[in-house]
């Protein structure tokens, strides 16, 4: 059966542009989805070229061989991009010529209300990206409240973590947690009036759960060194995030990629020898009023993307 693993990727010109493809280059779609940046990459790789296809999900896995799975250009691997290394070591590649990583949330992964990751529509509290491993429920059901309200506050950056973790704990005592609106009238009934006006009230908790069920920040900044890694010299990482979180560790691995000689300013000439391994193309880019009007899924994306210029 046909899966359509719909997604609107978002930042796709800047995206494209800014990996800046050759024709016989080898890229990787570290987070392919539905193939839509993949696509854009495909446009511009002649026959010699070479793309990987990467991507955790089983369904986008279907979709991708669905769309390329004929082309000789393509691999396409069901993995972590996390395990890169290990990838492209069993594809006998030793360097490439440019990597996207797009870290948000599919609209396939959003819309389809049984993977639990919206807030809209009633469904089993899921979110694994990877259809394995934990549940959001299962979270929501055995850690403790101060663990629960240090994942709220720490990923969700929410400000009545603790009532939330509080008020999940006390719900869970009469019955399970197993649904997203049950998850989500928790969260509205732990929060005053005035916050509940602030866009949806469960939006923060959500975001937290779906961070730690799929271990979104916790090998981050390794995964990013990795990927920089992985660059022939001249290559390329573009990376989009989505929320604060990720972004601030994506700026700040590729600012330690810029970074040149640390020696003391009183130090007369450099003693420690370091230079920069890396430049960035641009700070970042966000997406313009025209593609907001289309996609407002796009409104806290950024872009940012960095030029390996030294192993």
């Amino acid at each position: 059966m046909s899966i359509s693993f719909s997604h609107v990727p978002v930042l796709y010109d800047e995206t494209i542009s800014s990996l800046n493809v050759k024709s016989s280059g080898i890229y990787v779609d570290a987070t392919a989805g539905g193939g839509g940046h993949s696509s854009g990459i495909l446009e511009k790789l002649g026959d010699e070229g070479r793309l990987i296809c990467i991507d955790r999900d089983p369904d986008a896995i279907k979709t991708l061989t669905e769309r390329f799975g004929s082309d000789a250009r393509v691999t396409i691997v069901h993995d972590n991009y996390c395990n890169i290394k290990g990838i492209l070591k069993e594809l006998d590649i030793t360097s490439v010529d440019g990597i996207l990583a797009d870290l948000g949330v599919s609209s396939h992964q959003l819309d389809t209300a049984e993977r639990g990751f919206s807030f809209h529509n009633d469904a089993p509290l899921d979110m694994r990206m990877s259809q394995s491993g934990a549940t959001a429920a299962d979270l929501c059901n055995t850690l403790s409240e101060s663990e629960l309200a240090r994942i709220i506050r720490t990923y969700g950056e929410e400000r009545y973590a603790s009532s939330i973790a509080k008020n999940i704990v006390k719900a869970r005592a009469l019955t399970p947690i197993t649904t997203t609106l049950q998850l989500a009238e928790i969260v509205s009934n732990s929060m005053p009036a005035k916050a509940r006006r602030n866009g949806h009230p469960a939006r923060r908790t959500f975001q937290a759960l779906r961070i730690e069920v799929n271990g979104e920040l916790e090998k981050l900044g390794d995964s990013v060194d990795d990927m920089f890694d992985c660059l022939k010299v001249d290559g390329i990482l573009s990376i989009i995030t989505f929320h604060s979180l990720e972004d601030r560790a994506v700026k700040q691995e590729f600012q330690k990629f810029c970074e040149g000689c640390t020696c003391p300013p009183e130090f007369p000439v450099c003693v420690c020898g370091k230079t920069p391994r890396g430049k960035l193309q641009f700070k970042f880019k966000e997406a313009g009023e025209d593609e907001l009007d289309e996609n407002q899924r796009a409104r806290s994306a950024k872009l940012r993307s960095i030029i390996k210029i030294k192993d």
